[in-house]
């Protein structure tokens, strides 16, 4: 394995980290605390092309490869959990889906604009009964002539109140399982499609977690993503890919409390000497570090098989599941070397933590991570 960069990665890189430190950072604290969705720097970031990072410059672009976009998207984490999420949200799963499972038409019409940062894209897929258990889905899309008929609800989508385009997954044969479900473009202006509310979450702020209803929304059949049946296998490997940005948003994450302790460390005095002078700080900072670092290389280890077209499921759910597990730890960690003062809003290890608490949630749960892996490797 390779692990030097290439000259245009660090190049990528630098300039989104020095984005991430002057123009995002800045607004964090604010972000956390009015929890309001941050038009102004979307359109900062789409100026960057930072919207539509790993799509070709065809579709609006920005040509990278995943190691880029990775790194990337760790370094926007390392400022906002939330900007990270919306970027992943929009990127990984929404513009995966229409850029892999979308023809020409809809690629012009709905991938474009996202990958211009014209609009927001989200993935509607969890539902109140139907988490991890996908095929549980109670939501339906009715055939009618040249048109579907969508009904139900959804829950837990991030984007789902801001987004012009919601790809929605609804059961097109409801006696199928899993083989019965289908991929649609619903337009957020689409009579019947309701944003019912968002979440008052633990963190994760500024990017809205919406839960949406579709009431006799009528869409044409050419909005639907691929042919009938084809929506759960076009899920799954779309979230297989979207699971190594949310490792590099828990890299991100765990980079960022890594940073505060360090500072903090060397800064703070207690017995008449900084407290980075105590061995058993000494020693809380260096397994930080050594977690961070193996985080880092599992997520690039994922994005290497999938830039190469080989398979990665098991190197994805191993690079989200360690990386989610570690960026809670290092962030508790965090807070432990700041004592007292980590646990107030003064200080942004406490937002770290409760960012990062969500990686181990979304995009499959740790535990079903581990059922995942576990399946590869039996296999």
């Amino acid at each position: 394995m390779d692990f030097s960069r290439s000259t245009e990665h660090r190049q990528i890189q630098e300039m989104v980290a020095e984005f991430a430190d002057d123009v995002i950072a800045p607004r964090a604290a604010e972000l956390d605390r009015t929890d309001e969705f941050p038009w102004d720097l979307v359109d900062e970031m789409a100026e960057l092309g930072l919207m539509g990072m790993p799509f070709p410059t065809a579709v609006g672009g920005a040509g990278l490869d995943y190691h880029a976009y990775a790194s990337a998207l760790e370094e926007i984490s390392r400022a906002s959990g939330g900007v990270g999420t919306i970027i992943a949200a929009h990127t990984s799963l929404a513009g995966n889906m229409l850029y892999h499972y979308g023809n020409d038409t809809q690629h012009e019409a709905y991938l474009v604009p996202l990958n211009e940062g014209d609009e927001i894209g989200s993935f509607a897929l969890s539902e109140p009964e139907a988490g991890s258990d996908v095929p549980s889905m109670t939501t339906t899309a009715e055939r009618d002539g040249d048109e579907y008929v969508i009904n139900g609800q959804k829950l837990w989508i991030s984007n789902g109140s801001v987004a012009e385009t919601i790809v929605t997954f609804a059961k097109t044969d409801s006696d199928a399982g899993h083989r019965g479900i289908t991929a649609f473009v619903v337009r957020a202006d689409d009579e019947g499609f309701v944003v019912e509310g968002t979440e008052d979450k633990l963190g994760d702020k500024g990017c809205p977690t919406a839960e949406l209803s579709y009431r006799d929304v009528r869409i044409p059949v050419d909005r639907r993503l691929g042919e009938d049946g084809d929506g759960f296998k076009q899920a799954l490997e779309t979230l297989n890919g979207g699971r190594i940005t949310i490792a590099a948003r828990g890299v991100g994450i765990a980079q960022a409390a890594l940073d505060a302790a360090l500072e903090y460390a060397q800064d703070r005095e207690q017995f008449g000497q900084p407290i980075s002078e105590f061995q058993a700080i000494q020693h809380k900072l260096a397994d930080m570090d050594t977690k961070v670092q193996a985080a880092r290389l599992l997520m690039h280890r994922a994005a290497g098989l999938k830039e190469q077209g080989k398979p990665f499921i098991k190197e994805a759910a191993q690079a989200k599941l360690y990386s989610s597990e570690i960026s809670r730890e290092v962030a508790n960690e965090g807070i432990q070397i700041h004592g007292g003062y980590g646990y107030v809003k003064d200080f942004p290890v406490e937002r770290f933590y409760r960012d990062a608490k969500l990686n181990e949630i979304y995009e499959g749960t740790s535990e079903v991570l581990r059922n995942t892996i576990a399946i590869q490797l039996l296999r």
